[in-house]
């Protein structure tokens, strides 16, 4: 079974309470862990888009990658916005990862049935606030995508292909570029993470639009519990 949970925000190196946005975040790693061990078999996989540690660095990050690597399953990894010690090019730090952890980043991963890819994605200039500095990452993040979408094409020949990206491919509803994009390359499902204030889950795109099924699977919407990949049967 595949399962789901992003935002994960965690800090064991250097503990960052997480409750001062609010009292639901309380104790939120013990809470994570407990529905975790509850509802996912060791066999399954988990699929984590983004914002897993607050660490600066890999060192620091890597006690929160243990704590992951405790849970029961096969974890995919994609890096957030606040993943600092995750380097665009994630090559260099697969070495490091615990054994039942991947990290994908602009490239592809058959999880057997079906095949993962993704990366973190950006604001986009339909986004409140988008600026010349964000220009350039936008850019950059938009290629990312598209090796990763190739890569994907490549492994999912009969196979669910499930997209990975940590921003909302959506604002106020309308797609942007990123959306256009997982749309034209015949994915089936899309994760995506980031938000974290109620009125932008009231407002967030899910379910089936133009081919694939947006889930939003950050961990403070979902109760801070791990839940089924959906869309993949159709």
């Amino acid at each position: 079974m595949i399962w789901t949970i992003s935002d994960l925000h965690l800090s064991f190196a250097r503990p960052k309470p997480m409750d001062i946005f609010g009292p639901g975040w309380k104790d939120h790693p013990e809470r994570i862990a407990q529905a975790w061990r509850n509802r996912v078999a060791a066999d399954d996989w988990v699929l984590i888009a983004g914002d897993i540690s607050w660490a600066m660095k890999l060192p620091d990050a890597l006690i929160d990658l243990q704590w992951i690597d405790a849970l029961p399953g096969t974890k995919v990894l994609i890096r957030g916005n606040h993943d600092y010690w995750c380097p665009r090019s994630v090559n260099s730090i697969r070495r490091h990862l615990p054994p039942s952890l991947r990290l994908i980043g602009a490239d592809a991963l058959d999880i057997g049935e079906a095949v993962v890819c993704g990366t973190r994605g950006w604001i986009t200039p339909e986004t409140p606030g988008f600026s010349e500095k964000d220009q350039p990452i936008y850019q950059r993040e938009l290629g990312l995508l598209a090796r990763a979408l190739t890569a994907g094409r490549h492994l999912a020949i009969g196979k669910p292909l499930i997209v990975m990206i940590h921003f909302p491919p959506f604002v106020n509803r309308q797609p942007t570029e990123f959306a256009r994009m997982i749309a034209a390359s015949d994915a089936t499902t899309c994760i995506y993470g980031h938000l974290h204030r109620r009125y932008d889950w009231d407002n967030a795109v899910q379910g089936r639009v133009d081919g694939v099924y947006y889930q939003l699977t950050a961990c403070d919407y979902l109760g801070f519990g791990p839940v089924a990949v959906r869309g993949l049967d159709s």
